[in-house]
């Protein structure tokens, strides 16, 4: 399978500009996701890996097959070999699932038995094959999605694109789906580029997620990079809950700052250059933030706080309490119970801060 290169591929649509020299590239193999909210232009960028759109500059490439490059190249998109999984899954209700999934090789005049033992193939991978003579309306969302795939996969793609596909999937389906996904592309290695806005779905999933916001690239790397080395306070605050903290930075010892915030008695200490000063953001996640029971906090502990518990509440595996930290509202993540009104002693250890500049 190829791998693939966006370079500085921009698109407008009626003078809004949606993607702005984005660049990118996946891996051979690889499972990439392009991650944000709504309106960032992820479905944008998929569309024209796809041939959907035609970018009005830029270069796509599969490997060293360049597929679009300004107005000198722009392969059809049924050229491009690439297999489309869509959110509303489009598979025709007319059809039998073992002829939504071979329409694909009808096209491309693929003789009836081979046709036919390629559907078959197709449709035990994706764990459909004693449904093959059923229709869409007798099947679940979960299987007409697989149908879908099925039928993306019929003719082997170069790449496996998927614009949100589990968005029509209830909870629990959908987390089952990820999963069953995940392990289907691990095993048939097909590069693959997924779409989506479910930060749960990007971590859980990806070999490496873009962090995307209006039509820029804020942040490539591993899910684990993403979440806990944020290159931004967007990025931040976009995958997972955090805690955004402001206050004035002034240098400490030994590679750390001092920030003072409104309303809070002793500064916090960060892990920043000497040369940090002025006005700074601190972001430190819930889960990251220790409590201590009075009486036992360890000696060498720093920034320890005491606050008090504005409201909890009990989410199964854990309980969710936002305390108040001098002016401000703290989100704490613990196993500790805690009734509503009483203090809270809280560590925020330096390791877990991450520091940016004023908003």
């Amino acid at each position: 399978m190829p791998d693939l290169t966006l370079t500085k591929v921009a698109k407008s649509f009626g003078g809004n500009a949606v993607l702005h020299d984005l660049d990118l590239h996946v891996r051979d193999g690889e499972l990439f996701t392009l991650l944000g909210p709504s309106g960032c232009g992820k479905s944008t960028t998929l569309w024209s890996i796809a041939g959907l759109h035609s970018p009005d500059r830029g270069t796509i490439a599969f490997g060293d097959r360049v597929v679009f490059d300004g107005g000198r190249v722009d392969v059809t998109p049924e050229r491009r070999n690439c297999g489309v999984v869509f959110q509303s899954y489009a598979v025709w209700p007319h059809l039998s699932v073992h002829d939504n999934v071979a329409y694909p090789l009808k096209l491309r005049r693929v003789k009836r038995p081979a046709r036919a033992a390629r559907v078959r193939e197709v449709l035990e991978l994706v764990e459909l094959g004693h449904l093959e003579r059923r229709y869409p309306h007798e099947l679940s969302g979960g299987q007409q999605q697989r149908v879908a795939l099925a039928r993306a996969l019929a003719h082997p793609p170069d790449l496996l694109l998927l614009d949100e596909p589990f968005s029509n999937l209830d909870a629990k389906l959908r987390e089952r789906a990820r999963e069953w996904l995940r392990a289907l592309q691990q095993r048939i290695g097909v590069t693959t580029v997924f779409v989506t806005h479910d930060q749960d779905e990007a971590l859980s999933m990806s070999d490496r997620v873009m962090v995307m916001d209006q039509g820029r690239v804020r942040q490539v790397g591993t899910p684990e990079e993403i979440y806990h080395e944020p290159a931004d306070e967007f990025v931040a605050d976009f995958v997972g809950s955090v805690n955004v903290l402001s206050g004035r930075a002034v240098p400490g010892a030994d590679g750390t700052a001092q920030v003072s915030l409104d309303g809070l008695g002793r500064p916090l200490t960060v892990p920043a250059g000497a040369d940090l000063t002025g006005d700074v953001r601190l972001a430190v996640r819930p889960e990251r933030i220790v409590v201590h029971p009075p009486g036992g906090v360890p000696a060498d502990a720093v920034n320890v706080v005491t606050v008090k518990v504005a409201s909890r509440a009990f989410l199964g595996d854990h309980y969710r309490y936002v305390a108040e930290l001098g002016e401000r509202e703290l989100v704490v993540r613990t196993l500790t119970p805690v009734d509503h009104g009483s203090e809270l002693i809280v560590e925020l250890p330096p390791e877990a801060i991450r520091v940016f500049g004023p908003a």
